[in-house]
């Protein structure tokens, strides 16, 4: 299968791209820096240059493809509506290229994207095998920027690991190598209309992730209230305070996406990707 990924260099991106290539398939993925263009050639990929913005490129190669895997997202947390206005006029254009042929188009699922998500899975009612992802809050692994670090370098910082209240509010967790495979898999067989959910980790408490950042770094790990959360983590404070597990109700729709496509984890986890301190390096 020739696939078309956006987000191709990703942190996500390039994983799935390995994945990919790895299996058999033929991948063309979307590069915005020249930078970047030889990662993905050195990946086994063509590199397609262009953005979000550029509609008719991504039609194009949408059209040209036997599937689409969209990764690409504009984070930019001053302009959240914006970059999801971008997002969905992206996915409509790439779906309009799709309608009707059967082929899979597969993409993430965003915090607050209801509108996009939902006009993904309404392709499925114009002839697109089309299915969306909802990966856990933690994507861990290699090159990882994003909660955990975040945490780290908060600890680092301010003396000590901090967690929110007892810290049992639970945060669910994949391994970038195993969402990877996940998103194969749904490209292959994924029914249309299908909401996937990725988490390896179903729920490990905060408290425990504060430990073990703690003890590497040599700091203690301890309570904060709620109120001190926003001072203390920043914008990750309301986030840090929630228990993502029931958020993401991984206790029904993680075994119900591992016995649809056949996904089974067999990464670390992230609190042993934490003890083996690459982390912390």
């Amino acid at each position: 299968m020739h696939v078309f990924v956006t987000g191709a260099t990703g942190y996500i991106g390039s994983a799935v791209v390995r994945e990919l290539t790895r299996a058999g398939h033929s991948v063309t993925g979307l590069y915005r820096s020249e930078d970047k263009a030889a990662g993905l050639k050195a990946a086994g990929a063509e590199a397609l240059y262009g953005t979000l913005e550029d509609l008719e490129i991504l039609r194009s190669a949408a059209a040209a493809a036997d599937g689409v895997i969209h990764l690409a997202f504009t984070n930019d947390f001053s302009d959240f509506a914006g970059a999801l206005a971008l997002d969905l006029q992206a996915v409509q254009a790439m779906g309009a290229a799709l309608v009707g042929s059967g082929k899979p188009f597969i993409t993430t699922a965003h915090a607050n994207g209801d509108t996009v998500n939902q006009a993904v899975l309404d392709l499925a009612e114009r002839g697109v095998r089309a299915s969306v992802v909802s990966l856990a809050p933690s994507v861990h692994g290699e090159g990882d920027r994003g909660f955990v670090p975040l945490m780290i370098n908060t600890a680092r910082e301010k003396g000590f690991a901090a967690y929110i209240g007892d810290g049992s509010n639970r945060w669910p967790a994949v391994h970038r190598l195993d969402a990877a495979v996940l998103y194969r898999l749904a490209l292959e067989s994924a029914p249309a209309g299908s909401r996937l959910l990725g988490a390896g980790d179903e729920g490990i408490t905060l408290r425990e992730i504060a430990e073990v950042i703690g003890r590497k770094l040599n700091v203690p790990a301890a309570s904060i209230t709620s109120e001190e959360a926003a001072a203390h983590f920043g914008f990750l404070g309301p986030i840090a305070a929630l228990d993502l597990a029931g958020l993401y109700n991984t206790a029904q729709a993680g075994p119900a996406t591992r016995e649809l496509l056949g996904w089974t984890p067999v990464q670390s986890g992230l609190i042993a990707d934490l003890e083996e301190g690459d982390y912390f390096a």
